[in-house]
């Protein structure tokens, strides 16, 4: 590094506010500007960049580092002479870098004294470039305090990093920081912008040198006013191209100066209609670039090793919404065998006239009870033998039962046929006896009367057994009933006709008192199982609502979806609930609905809710359609009319 300790980058010049004889020679101490606050502005055209393109010329010319923040890709031209590391987002660079090379890029600026060019004008995304110059600002920060090295920043356009309204981003933040606390570092800051109204007051006036080229806006020219002067500010508007009013705090009065021309191509000029030949850039050295090519190696390792990664878990995402949607395909089969199968039971017995109501009823009871067992529900089951069925069967119409053969109108034919069987003869034979009697006429009042007594007499013995049936009753009075449905024979003197007549009218009133018992008993276990008078309708949606209160805010959305819109897939469930649309999250979340009974497959990889049977399931069954239906109301209240945490 060379012992310089001034650079040379102008001369004076004459007109309103100069000072001195024009063409003396403008020198900057390098210590001073190699570690302070500097600020050039000037419009569109006037010089700004040339004047910061001379100055950081001189600086290489001697050895000095700098590294300069590119915003509009206008000082790449600098490697027409010098080796300047050039990095930023596109090929036309020495390399592209990213965030996680800014601990190299300030390493390779402070400790290897090699310049650097951050051009950050080839970053679409605005925000990747932020984050890149503010590591890097973060990185040289860190650096310089342990280094102690005079090295000078250039950011270009400051007013977007500092802006003087709206707030102040990180990178701001830390170029602010940089001004204020890096020059006890050895770390200087110089910021450039064509529109100093815009730039944070802060920043400007604590700089310790300024450079003010031509403006013409009224806001700018203001600036200049309470900075420098009024008179400053109406001469500011006529300086011609690369001439400027400088101040700095080495020297006690503002000059009016014409700054050098640069000596390496100007990219940043505006474009004519000649043709454009590209200089001759000069090279870095390989041994640079590979450092950071290493760490470019390292991250594309990673982002692939991540894309790997990802890809497999979708996979497997894939696969496991897969089993689940074959396992909820299973289910379905099995449930709808189990219903075939029981169908097939339930005609079976319809066929067996020998079977009543009661005893379908009965079996139909063990079935349940045997089902509840097998699902390994011993809870229920037992429940099930000590108060009834959680789920009863239909009770039989008597009415129905009596007069169409099943239940006491198949055991009066049975015991008609076992009684004819028994005296030789046949219910047909019984039947046709009956009609011939008709045909003879009818017998006696008093006949009839003894008749009609037998009856009632055979009726008090009778007593009915739990199924149905009057069996085992030994009658024993003119022609009644005995030994198990036989007719006994004629006494008193009376005709076969008038016996078996008796005989008809005991076995009907015997029949009869049988069926208002055991309607008395049906009537008496019916109300036994009835829903407990303990039962709470409420206390079920009380238990429900607090599973669905568990729920975090996306999944209680996505039971509120399937609800809304009906069957779905839970991907679609997730985005509609303010998921990323992320399969590992969606499928746990609705895993989690699943396992809570909350909602159920229907095939092809849908899911739609399934409250009320949950509602029905919960009860034990003990809840009437009504019920359920305002239950399953309020329940959607917790999920669709409110947000659950």
């Amino acid at each position: 590094m060379a012992e310089t300790e001034q650079i040379t980058v102008a001369t004076t010049s004459a007109g309103p506010g100069g000072t001195g004889e024009p063409g003396e020679t403008v020198n900057l101490p390098v210590v001073e500007l190699l570690t302070g606050r500097g600020f050039i502005t000037g419009k569109s055209g006037s010089g700004k960049s040339n004047t910061a393109s001379v100055i950081a010329e001189k600086l290489l010319d001697n050895g000095f580092g700098l590294l300069i923040v590119d915003i509009d890709g206008e000082y790449y031209g600098l490697k027409e002479e010098y080796e300047i590391l050039h990095v930023g987002g596109d090929e036309e660079c020495d390399i592209q870098v990213t965030d996680d090379h800014a601990g190299k890029i300030a390493s390779l600026a402070l400790e290897q004294n090699v310049p650097i060019i951050l051009d950050i004008s080839s970053f679409l995304d605005e925000e990747e470039a932020e984050t890149l110059l503010t590591e890097v600002a973060k990185q040289l920060f860190a650096k310089a305090k342990k280094q102690k090295q005079p090295f000078l920043m250039l950011v270009e356009e400051c007013h977007e990093w500092m802006p003087e309204k709206g707030s102040m981003g990180e990178v701001g933040k830390m170029l602010i920081k940089i001004g204020k606390r890096g020059r006890k570092h050895g770390l200087g800051i110089v910021g450039i912008s064509q529109r100093p109204a815009d730039v944070k007051k802060d920043y400007i006036t604590q700089c310790d040198w300024l450079v003010w080229h031509r403006l013409t806006w009224n806001n700018d020219t203001k600036v200049v006013g309470r900075i420098l002067d009024n008179k400053y500010a109406d001469a500011v508007e006529d300086l011609d191209d690369g001439e400027a009013f400088m101040m700095n705090d080495w020297a006690e009065q503002v000059s009016r100066v014409q700054f050098h021309r640069k000596q390496t191509f100007d990219a940043g000029a505006t474009p004519g209609l000649d043709d454009f030949e590209r200089p001759e850039l000069k090279s870095v050295s390989d041994d640079l670039v590979s450092e950071l090519e290493t760490i470019s190696e390292d991250q594309q390792e990673t982002e692939n090793r991540i894309k790997e990664l990802r890809e497999e878990l979708d996979k497997k995402n894939s696969r496991i919404a897969e089993l689940e949607a074959e396992l909820q395909d299973a289910r379905d089969l099995s449930r709808m065998a189990e219903q075939f199968t029981e169908a097939m039971l339930d005609q079976a017995e319809d066929y067996n006239p020998g079977r009543t109501e009661q005893e379908k009823m009965r079996r139909q009871r063990e079935r349940f009870a045997d089902q509840q067992a097998s699902d390994g529900d011993t809870d229920a089951v037992s429940e099930a033998d000590a108060d009834g069925p959680h789920e009863q069967p239909p009770e039989p119409d008597e009415t129905a039962d009596a007069t169409s053969g099943g239940g006491f109108g198949d055991a009066f034919s049975a015991f008609a046929e076992d009684g004819a069987a028994m005296n030789g003869g046949s219910a047909s034979g019984g039947a046709d006896a009956n009609e011939s009697s008709a045909d003879a006429g009818q017998e006696s009042d008093a006949s009839s009367t003894d008749a009609e007594s037998a009856s009632d007499s055979s009726s008090v013995d009778a007593e009915p057994t739990s199924n149905g049936h009057a069996a085992n009753t030994d009658v024993v009075a003119n022609g009644a009933v005995a030994n198990n449905g036989a007719v006994a024979a004629p006494v008193n003197g009376q005709t076969e006709t008038e016996t078996a007549e008796a005989d008809d009218e005991a076995l009907r009133a015997a029949i009869a008192e049988a069926v208002e018992a055991e309607q008395s008993d049906e009537a008496t276990g019916s109300a036994d199982s009835e829903t407990p008078a303990d039962f709470d309708g409420p206390a079920v949606y009380g238990d429900l609502q607090a599973d669905i209160e568990e729920l975090d805010r996306k999944t209680c959305r996505m039971l509120a979806y399937y609800r809304e819109q009906g069957p779905g897939t839970p991907l679609n469930a997730h985005f509609s609930a303010g998921g990323s649309g992320d399969r590992t999250a969606a499928y746990a979340r609705n895993r989690e609905l699943r396992l809570r009974g909350l909602v159920e497959h229907v095939g092809r990889g849908q899911y739609d809710t399934r409250l009320a049977a949950l509602v029905q399931e919960e009860s034990d069954r003990r809840l009437d359609d009504n019920e359920v239906e305002s239950v399953v109301s309020r329940l959607e209240s917790v999920f669709l009319d409110g947000d659950s945490d």
